[in-house]
């Protein structure tokens, strides 16, 4: 069951949440699984390939995370940055991916990291992005 734990009201996000489901309770704890269909295509149109101004942000206690999509500007920023990412153990999320193969595929550049499909509409509203691949810590925003 999902806890509302604060709501700044807009769009319902059930959508994104409908293909959740619990593991089986026979299985050890786990995080929950996503059903391979219905998952994709993952959008986030306010998001698109391109220059990243980098600038200091707040946000303490953010895990360093990091935002690409299906292309060949992520896919080489990835390369050149994957140490670095690997080091900072930063989480992935892969906006604007069509199918889990091209998810694979994408999982396949960042290797050791984990890289999850998800809009990301709330967080470029929120972080004022309009581009990607971009490296978001708790007190900065790079390309």
């Amino acid at each position: 069951m999902l806890k509302v734990v604060e709501d700044h009201g807009g769009a319902s996000a059930l959508p994104y949440y409908q293909d959740i489901e619990p593991e089986p309770t026979h299985a050890p704890p786990v995080v929950a699984g996503v059903r391979s269909g219905g998952a994709f295509p993952v959008s986030t149109p306010e998001l698109s390939p391109g220059p990243v101004q980098g600038r200091v942000i707040n946000a303490a206690g953010l895990q360093p995370m990091f935002i690409v999509g299906d292309d060949p500007t992520s896919q080489a920023w990835l390369k050149q940055k994957l140490s670095a990412l690997q080091g900072l153990q930063a989480v992935g999320l892969a906006v604007n991916v069509i199918s889990a193969a091209r998810l694979r595929e994408i999982r396949s550049w960042a290797p050791g990291l984990q890289v999850m499909p998800v809009p990301a509409s709330d967080i470029a509203g929120r972080l004022g992005l309009q581009h990607y691949p971009v490296l978001i810590t708790a007190t900065t925003l790079q390309q």
